[in-house]
C-alpha cells in the first residue's frame, strides 16, 4: 500500500519541472531579444542619423561690437544716443565743444594768408633783383671805361716823364688814379656776382611754379585743410545701423583721441560660433546645413545656418597665457575648434538674437563636397564706414577763398591815395 502511494507521487510530480525551466528560457530569449532588437535600433540609428549630424550645445551669438572713438580730443557738449537705442548710419551720437577747433582754423586760416603774401615776395623779389643786376652791369661797364682812361693816363705820363714834360708829382697822381679805377672795377665785377647769386637763389624758389603751386603754399594749405577736418569731427557719427550699448561717455567730460565712448552693435549683421570637440571636425566642411536652437526662444522656434568657416586654432591656442603642456605632468584634455556659422538674415529680422547667446547646433555633414578651409579671398566688400573727405569741396572752398584774397594781379589796379593824402604829398613836395 505504501510503495503504491510513493509509485504514484513519483509520477505525478515528474512532469512538473518542464513548465519552470520553460518560463525561465523564454525570459531569458525575451530579454535578449530585446537587447538584439536594442542594440540593432542604436546601429541603425547611428548608421542613418547620427553618423550624419554632429552636434554642440557649447555655441553662443556672435557679432561686431562698434566702438565709438573721437579722432580728436575735447569737452562733450551733448549726447545724442543711449543704450538700447537703434541709430543709422551717419546720425550724430557725440558732439563736442567747437571752440579750440574754430580758433586753430583761423590760425590755419591767417598762416595760409601770410605764406601766399610771403611766395608773392619771392616773386616780385626776382624783378628787383634782376634790375640790381642790370644796374651792377652798367657800374661795371663804366668803371671798365674808367679804367681804360686811367690806363691811357697814365701810359701817355710816362712816355713824357723822361723828357721832362711831365712831372713826377703829376704821374704819382695817374697812377693814383689808376689803381683807384682799378679798385673801382673790382669792387663792381664783385657786387655784379653777388647780385647774380642773389637772383639765382631767388629764382630757385620759384622757378617751375607758380604762386598756388609753390611748396610753401601747398604746406599751408594742407594746414589749413587739417583744420578745417578738425572741425568736422566734432560730431561723432554712427559707422553702421546698429543698437547702442556700453555708453560711458557723459555730459561735460573732457575726452581725448581714441578714448571709448559707447558701442554700436548691428544685430542684424549676427553670427554664431559652435566649439567641436576635435573628433567632430573630420565630417565638418564649408558650406554644410546647420539647424540651431536658441535658449531665448526655446526649441520652438528653429534657426536654419550654414557652415561660413573653421577657426585658424583653438581656443587654448588663442588665449591671453596660452597652455604650456610640455612639462612632466600633463593631462590630455580635449581641445575645442570654434565654427563659424551664417544666420539667415530673414529669420534674424523675425527673431532677433543678442551677442553672447547660447544656442545649440546641429550640422548634416551629409554631404563631404565642402572644403575644410576657406582657400580664396571673401567675395563680398565687408563692413565699410563713410569717412568725411580731406579734399572735399568745403575745405577747398576755404583754401581758395584766402589764396584768392591774398593773392595779388599784375594788371589789378594801384589803390589810389585819399584827398588829403595827396594834398599832404603836393604840400611836401613844394
Amino acid at each position: 500500500m505504501t510503495a503504491s502511494t510513493e509509485s504514484t507521487d513519483n509520477t505525478a510530480a515528474a512532469p512538473l519541472s518542464p513548465p519552470g525551466n520553460s518560463r525561465r528560457r523564454n525570459a531569458l530569449m525575451s530579454i535578449a531579444a530585446v537587447v538584439v532588437l536594442a542594440g540593432g535600433a542604436f546601429v541603425a540609428y547611428d548608421m542613418l542619423v547620427a553618423s550624419r549630424h554632429e552636434d554642440t550645445d557649447n555655441a553662443y551669438v556672435q557679432g561686431n561690437v562698434v566702438q565709438i572713438t573721437p579722432q580728436i580730443g575735447g569737452t562733450v557738449i551733448a549726447i545724442l544716443a543711449d543704450d538700447t537705442d537703434f541709430v543709422k548710419a551717419g546720425q550724430p551720437l557725440v558732439t563736442l565743444d567747437p571752440a579750440d577747433a574754430r580758433v586753430a582754423l583761423q590760425q590755419a586760416e591767417a598762416n595760409l594768408a601770410q605764406t601766399v603774401r610771403q611766395v608773392r615776395t619771392l616773386y616780385a623779389n626776382n624783378g628787383s633783383l634782376a634790375a640790381q643786376v642790370t644796374l651792377r652791369e652798367a657800374d661795371v661797364a663804366r668803371a671798365q671805361d674808367t679804367v681804360a682812361r686811367a690806363t691811357e693816363d697814365l701810359s701817355r705820363r710816362q712816355a713824357l716823364v723822361g723828357n721832362g714834360a711831365v712831372s713826377r708829382e703829376e704821374l704819382q697822381h695817374a697812377q693814383s688814379q689808376f689803381n683807384a679805377a682799378r679798385s673801382t672795377l673790382a669792387a663792381t665785377e664783385a657786387a655784379v656776382v653777388a647780385a647774380r647769386e642773389q637772383l639765382s637763389s631767388n629764382q630757385a624758389l620759384t622757378d617751375g611754379t607758380s604762386v598756388q603751386a609753390h611748396p610753401s603754399v601747398q604746406a599751408a594749405a594742407a594746414k589749413l585743410r587739417e583744420a578745417w577736418l578738425a572741425g568736422q569731427r566734432l560730431a561723432i557719427a554712427a559707422p553702421v545701423d546698429g543698437h547702442v550699448a556700453r555708453r560711458t561717455v557723459q555730459l561735460g567730460q573732457r575726452v581725448a583721441a581714441g578714448a571709448p565712448l559707447m558701442s554700436v552693435v548691428p544685430l542684424r549683421q549676427l553670427w554664431v560660433d559652435a566649439n567641436f570637440k576635435e573628433a567632430q571636425l573630420r565630417k565638418i566642411r564649408i558650406g554644410q546645413p546647420v539647424r540651431l536652437a536658441a535658449d531665448v526662444y526655446g526649441s520652438k522656434v528653429e534657426f536654419t545656418g550654414t557652415v561660413a568657416g573653421l577657426g585658424a586654432g583653438t581656443g587654448a591656442a588663442f588665449a591671453l597665457l596660452p597652455a604650456q603642456n610640455a612639462t612632466g605632468n600633463w593631462i590630455k584634455v580635449v581641445q575645442r575648434v570654434p565654427v563659424r556659422i551664417a544666420l539667415d538674415p530673414a529669420q534674424l529680422a523675425s527673431h532677433p538674437l543678442r551677442v553672447g547667446l547660447s544656442m545649440a547646433a546641429r550640422v548634416d555633414v551629409s554631404r563631404q563636397d565642402g572644403k575644410m578651409l576657406a582657400d580664396a579671398p571673401p567675395a563680398g566688400q565687408g563692413m565699410r564706414m563713410q569717412a568725411p573727405d580731406t579734399a572735399g569741396s568745403g575745405a577747398e572752398a576755404v583754401v581758395h577763398r584766402v589764396i584768392a584774397a591774398n593773392l595779388a594781379r599784375a594788371d589789378k589796379p594801384a589803390t589810389k591815395a585819399p584827398p588829403a593824402a595827396r594834398v599832404t604829398s603836393a604840400g611836401g613836395g613844394r
